[in-house]
């Protein structure tokens, strides 16, 4: 059974949320929260596996709830908008990915189960765009930020970083797919990143990216 809580300063919502996800025989709505403050206090308290995050909620908002949960919860921020400064910033917090308030369904519950699989659930589209647009500038050199990487392995991070799956990933590099893992798996390593979603706020800040785009 999977064990998630709602954060969302909208009680609709949550309740929506509530209903669908409860609606699945794996998964199980342990707690709701309105506010980041109380997001914090039901997380420590239910221990879920995966929370669905609001950004904008009244007093602490969902990215400093996000940095303060991140080792005893997988987040998955949810939010009204597309290209919103505060989602980088949730990712930047430790979010294993996001997804817009209009997903289908579908795959918001699929969404759940991935992120509490322990992989990064990233839109895309929308991620290409959100992060090109708030890391024009690198946070560090290049050179520094990915001491240690290998040729292939930068390969690897830049298809990531444009949203590829890993057996997208193994088509483009015409490698197995059991490789691209063993990649990936290294790049978590030697970059410290927690996840998927980490690997990508790399790939941007050291201008990976936006070097060879």
């Amino acid at each position: 059974m999977i064990r998630v809580v709602i954060a969302d300063d909208q009680a609709l919502l949550r309740g929506s949320f509530k209903v669908l996800v409860d609606s699945e025989p794996d998964l199980e709505v342990v707690g709701e929260a309105a506010t980041g403050d109380e997001a914090i206090d039901v997380v420590l308290e239910r221990r879920p596996d995966v929370v669905l995050m609001d950004v904008r909620m009244p007093g602490m908002d969902g990215i400093e709830a996000t940095r303060r949960i991140k080792d005893v919860a997988r987040v998955l921020v949810v939010t009204m908008f597309d290209l919103d400064a505060y989602v980088y910033d949730a990712l930047r917090a430790g979010a294993s990915g996001f997804l817009l308030k209009d997903t289908p369904p579908a795959d918001l519950l699929a969404a759940v189960r991935v992120v509490a699989a322990g992989e990064a659930l990233l839109a895309p589209t929308v991620t290409r765009r959100l992060i090109e647009e708030f890391t024009r500038t690198p946070v560090l050199p290049r050179a520094k930020r990915l001491n240690g990487v290998t040729e292939r392995e930068q390969d690897v991070l830049l298809l990531i970083a444009r949203g590829l799956s890993n057996r997208e990933i193994a088509a483009h590099l015409q490698l197995s797919l059991a490789t691209v893992k063993t990649h990936i798996t290294r790049l978590l390593a030697k970059l410290e990143a927690r996840d998927r979603a980490q690997l990508v706020i790399v790939a941007y800040e050291s201008g990976l990216v936006s070097a060879t785009a």
